[in-house]
């Protein structure tokens, strides 16, 4: 799974989701894309299912691009544990996503093949996404 090397501190507050992405909202290193159309937190766990079930579907054609990667810590406090004591410890990662982020890219494989690859990646995300093209200018 992915997750960072180090991190400055090891727990990190929640945050809010409002706002549309300002960077990373269009396709800039493929032909296509995978962009998200409403915001959440996507797992490490997830990521990989979705990148997986890409590099299937493509079959060692083209290439892919990550454009994600999760560096915000998710603490959980064990079960039947009573309140107070302090935050629980860090369990898993995840990428917070604004809606217009792209999360992955495609490149040189046909059209309707990227299509499908994109469509079998965006059901392993917890987020309703689209699949893009690159506009030429």
């Amino acid at each position: 799974m992915l997750m960072p090397k180090r991190v400055k501190f090891r727990k990190r507050q929640r945050g809010r989701m409002k706002g549309k992405a300002l960077a990373g909202n269009e396709v800039a290193f493929g032909e296509y894309g995978l962009k998200a159309l409403e915001p959440g937190w996507i797992t490490s766990q997830q990521l990989e299912a979705a990148r997986v079930a890409l590099t299937r579907h493509v079959r060692r054609g083209g290439k892919i691009w990550v454009r994600v990667f999760p560096d915000k810590p998710v603490t959980k406090k064990p079960a039947e544990t009573r309140m107070g004591k302090g935050k629980g410890n860090p369990e898993y990662w995840v990428v917070v996503v604004h809606p217009g982020r792209v999360l992955f890219e495609l490149e040189g494989i046909p059209r309707d093949i990227a299509q499908e690859a994109m469509r079998l990646a965006g059901h392993k995300l917890p987020i309703r996404t689209k699949f893009v093209e690159r506009r030429e200018i």
